[in-house]
């Protein structure tokens, strides 16, 4: 009878027709909104700089302060959810990351905008995975495999969306422009968010007293911590510095009481005990290397480009297009192939090969003077790899869960996803940095007064100076000065060599594990009765 009762409470959820493609619009341009301000900042922080007068270190805040607000919100959204209702709260989230938006545009100082950013990130939040549940539960159980494909086209495009629209508006506009843009979109958004979408039953609120203060103050203090050490590690040489040594303990020790606080209280603001789940301890991790994967090789690719290749940001984001478009076009296939009950292990697998496939290529393309036409079927597959990889890992994540436990579990790993993105930039920014160092002093040994290949182009650089006016000297000091700067392109190019084959490598080994999980019969097939 309960079932049944169940049952009938989220087939009220369903919707057909007409408004099901706008509760999924709606749902879409949520989760873009989102995700493309995780990226679109990434090429404005320099007329930031300018404007606002601030230092590389004070401009970098403006992402960082978001990411933190980000992940501290998403395990908290299922209970947020609970406590003011699915559709006021996706409705206030929009409402405030609209606002946020535009005082972040009209902000007048760095430390303004960093507060603005960290309201943004509070109110992005809830977008990505509200709008997961929210689509998902728009569409019969059937047709969920689809629903999911629908969401991850969202998600994984977004990221690639960032650059090229950012470079276009700062291009062409001015920074504010990449937060006003949120602004009519925000609107119409929220406007159908009231319209349209329905919000489930819920079991009793809960008191004040009841709710877990101590689980949000040291989840805070946690991610934040984290956070801050990822974004700053490198540009502060890592345990060299006191303040990352101070914040590294503190999330450490932070870490062990959220993790003791939220196992012994009785309404744990993130219900850790869905981690006994098999599938999902494995999927979170998979979640996670799949956001290392897909925010790693978003960031280095327009840094490769514009560093090494000259490029400018519009240009260098375009260039990630062919990868968004196979993605999109994968999707749909993804659903049907689920819908047919093909299992998510498979598929998964598949994504992480294709994958490996992609970072091998692209390491064996590297050169100073790699073209768009080199990188573009590597691309493609890496659009096809990611598409493989999404729609599989959240499902099959949530495979073997039931009832209030799968909105959990989609928390988790929406927050993994995030937080390896946070990895994958960081520990990739700090691999280029000091394997650019390891490659130059390899190669300057070679570069020696009698290597007589040395002489013969310090001789006919000088001479190439000297017919352009120079002085002898002058023409000598920038032949040399010459050589050194090739020196080191070649050694920053040797370095994203080594950083796309370990990344493809930390993808293959992930096939075995993949394929070792158990799944249901049925594909895609999931109750996501009490997602959030």
């Amino acid at each position: 009878m309960q079932a049944a009762v169940k049952e009938n409470d989220q087939n009220s959820l369903v919707v057909y027709g007409s408004k099901r493609v706008i509760i999924t619009i709606t749902a879409i341009l949520c989760a873009l909104l989102e995700i493309v301000d995780t990226t679109i900042v990434n090429v404005a922080l320099n007329d930031m700089r300018g404007s606002l007068g601030a230092t590389l270190n004070d401009v970098a805040w403006v992402i960082t302060a978001y990411a933190i607000a980000n992940v501290i919100v998403i395990p908290m959204t299922s209970w947020l959810s609970k406590q003011f209702g699915r559709r006021n709260y996706f409705a206030a989230s929009i409402i405030i990351f609209t606002i946020a938006s535009f005082l972040c545009g009209n902000a007048s100082n760095i430390w303004e905008l960093v507060a603005f950013r960290f309201i943004q990130g509070l109110g992005g939040g809830a977008l990505l995975v509200t709008s997961q549940t929210i689509i998902t539960e728009s569409y019969p159980i059937e047709k969920r495999g689809m629903a999911q494909a629908i969401y991850g086209m969202g998600v994984i495009v977004g990221p690639t969306l960032g650059p090229p629209l950012g470079g276009y508006l700062v291009d062409n506009f001015a920074w504010p422009y990449i937060f006003y843009i949120n602004i009519p979109l925000g609107i119409i958004a929220a406007s159908l968010t009231l319209l349209f979408v329905k919000s489930p039953k819920y079991g009793e609120k809960l008191k004040a007293s009841q709710v877990d203060w101590w689980g949000i103050i040291l989840l805070a203090i946690c991610i934040g911590s984290l956070q801050f050490v990822l974004e700053h590690g490198q540009q502060d040489d890592w345990f060299a510095d006191g303040l990352i040594v101070s914040l590294s303990l503190t999330f450490f020790f932070g870490l062990l009481l959220f993790i003791w606080r939220e196992l012994v209280y009785e309404h744990p603001i993130v219900n850790l005990r869905v981690l006994k789940d098999t599938n999902l301890r494995v999927g979170t991790v998979m979640s996670f290397i799949m956001g290392f994967g897909l925010f790693g090789s978003t960031f280095i690719i327009p840094i490769y480009t514009q560093s090494v290749l000259g490029w400018t940001a519009l240009d260098a984001g375009l260039l990630l297009l062919p990868s968004s478009i196979a993605t999109a076009l994968m999707m749909p296939i993804i659903g049907k192939l689920l819908e047919r009950g093909i299992s998510q292990k498979y598929l998964a697998a598949g994504g992480f090969a294709i994958f490996f496939i992609y970072s091998y290529w692209m390491q064996g393309i590297m050169t100073p003077d790699t073209g768009a036409e080199h990188m573009f079927w590597p691309l493609v597959a890496r659009g096809i790899g990611l598409g493989l990889l999404f729609v599989p890992i959240t499902t099959l994540s949530l495979s073997t869960l039931k009832g209030k436990d799968i909105g959990e579990g989609a928390a988790f790993t929406g927050m993994l996803r995030q937080l390896g993105g946070s990895f994958g930039i960081a520990i990739i920014t700090t691999m280029i940095s000091r394997w650019t160092q390891q490659h130059r002093m390899d190669l300057l040994p070679n570069i020696t007064a009698i290597n007589p290949l040395v002489q013969q182009k310090i001789a006919s650089m000088k001479q190439l100076f000297i017919s352009k006016g120079f002085s002898p000297n002058e023409a000598l000091a920038k032949a040399e000065q010459f050589l050194e700067i090739s020196v080191m392109k070649q050694s920053t190019v040797l370095s994203y060599m080594d950083v796309f084959l370990y990344l493809g490598i930390l993808f293959l080994i992930c096939v075995p594990f993949i394929l070792m999980i158990r799944t249901k019969k049925g594909g895609g097939k999931i109750d996501t009765s009490a997602m959030h």
